[in-house]
């Protein structure tokens, strides 16, 4: 007695039938989208839109990683996080951002830089799309001509930890902010394996 494979059927196409704005703030963009659905029918998706973001692991000679604590008020908290920001500057590439944010922030530039990472912060309902960097061979830098601290980055704490140690955070709920926790244990496992990383200029 034979069989037939058929596989797996082809995937439904998820057209957007109407997209109604909702809210156009400074960063974000929030719209309710009408989606067709597999089966027939159609329902509707809030969704942001966002224009991404980078994040840096940088680990100087020591192996020590460049973390920050830095207040968040969505969630009402400090948090220790990776020097990051958006990709806010339009026809900026995502590299170049990463390096002014490191210059930004911690006064820090990289000799070497490689592209651990990119994930998607919270796909069900936002596009933001995280880029996380490893850079290494640092050296200290001015922070960029016209750049001035202000908000919640005076208030910030800056320091250099063993990345042992910030992994164990991260398993201890110490570091929360997903670009952190995805960055560290990248990097970690990029310090164990060696695995092939993408060209830095890969998205």
């Amino acid at each position: 007695m034979s069989s037939t494979t058929t596989g797996d059927p082809a995937p439904h196409e998820y057209r957007v039938l109407e997209s109604e704005p909702i809210h156009e703030g400074r960063v974000i963009t929030l719209l309710r989208d009408t989606v067709a659905m597999p089966g027939g029918g159609d329902s509707v998706r809030e969704v942001v839109r966002h224009p991404g973001a980078v994040a840096v692991v940088a680990l100087d000679d020591e192996d020590r990683v460049v973390l920050l604590r830095q207040y968040r008020h969505p969630v009402g908290q400090y948090l220790w996080e990776l020097p990051a920001g958006l990709r806010d500057a339009d026809g900026e590439p995502p590299l170049e951002t990463a390096k002014r944010e490191l210059a930004e922030e911690v006064k820090l530039a990289a000799a070497r830089w490689s592209l651990l990472t990119t994930h998607y912060s919270s796909p069900g309902f936002c596009d933001e799309m995280v880029l996380v960097y490893l850079a290494e061979d640092l050296s200290p830098v001015g922070r960029p001509d016209g750049f001035e601290v202000e908000h919640e980055e005076l208030d910030m704490t800056v320091e250099r930890v063993p990345l042992t140690e910030a992994v164990q955070r991260v398993f201890d709920g110490g570091i929360r902010n997903a670009s952190a926790v995805v960055g560290l244990l990248a990097a970690a496992q990029a310090r164990a394996t060696s695995p092939e990383l993408r060209p830095v200029d890969a998205d």
